[in-house]
């Protein structure tokens, strides 16, 4: 069963949110902020109804889309399973852990043109950027969820015969979901951006091709309309992989609630 949101969290929410598009709507209107760079949310959401209507958005949402898809699924089924053998084997984690270091440690941005020189304008450019983003968000969060299950909880499994994969898929696994679906909540919102900036830097179509087009023509509704789809994206998918950790997790105990004031 999905969680319901307290009464007072969604009118904070909602407060909030009219409040900055009141003050945002008001201050270009009103000459506090200049329309042409800061554009108006009325406008914005007019731009983003008419981009709907007449159906040009959809084919470059439908590019970022599998973009980012790819990227998640990729980087993720990567991140689990190399940090499910590294986090068992202290010796592939010692040997291979600088390397990883090492790699995690570049710029993602220096990466993004050596892979449009490899892969070339197309959406595996975009997919190889967002696969170095997740894995190792997914892989670091993996190997500190494999370490962390209690030694004593594996010995208890070994000595009433349990094997390796046995081990793997009702002791190790379990213990680690917590772990891999905090840094899949993290990771969705990371291949959405990452599809994003090497659709910017060089593209042919996708919500960050129309955000580098609108950009270079000075208009900045476009450029916050762009936005508008990118976070509407954002939320349905982070939503989704929310309601599938509930699921999945529903044997957790939850937390003790701390009584509203």
């Amino acid at each position: 069963m999905a969680r319901s949101i307290h009464p007072r969290v969604l009118a904070g929410r909602i407060v909030v949110a009219v409040v900055f598009i009141g003050l945002w709507e008001g201050g270009a209107r009103l000459g506090w902020l200049d329309p042409f760079f800061f554009s108006r949310p009325s406008a914005v959401m007019s731009r983003v109804w008419q981009q709907l209507a007449e159906g040009t958005v959809w084919p470059h949402l439908g590019i970022t889309v599998v973009e980012a898809a790819l990227s998640f699924v990729l980087g993720s089924v990567a991140g689990i399973a190399a940090g499910f053998v590294l986090g068992r084997s202290r010796l592939l984690g010692d040997i291979f852990g600088p390397y990883i270091q090492i790699a995690n440690s570049l710029p993602r941005v220096v990466l993004a043109p050596i892979f449009l020189l490899w892969f070339g304008l197309g959406i595996w450019s975009k997919v190889a950027l967002g696969v170095t983003v997740v894995f190792f968000i997914v892989f670091f969060n993996t190997l500190k969820g494999v370490r962390e299950v209690n030694p004593v909880l594996l010995d208890n499994a070994r000595m009433l015969g349990a094997t390796e994969r046995q081990l793997v898929r009702h002791v190790l696994l379990p213990s680690a979901l917590a772990w891999i679906f905090s840094s899949l909540e993290i990771s969705v919102g990371m291949s959405i951006i990452a599809a994003v900036v090497g659709e910017y830097l060089g593209s042919t179509q996708g919500i960050g091709y129309l955000i580098a087009q609108a950009e270079g023509v000075f208009d900045t509704t476009g450029v916050f309309a762009g936005m508008v789809f990118l976070a509407a994206f954002v939320l349905v998918v982070a939503a989704v992989v929310g309601r599938v950790e509930r699921r999945l997790l529903h044997w957790r105990p939850r937390p003790a609630e701390t009584p509203q004031a």
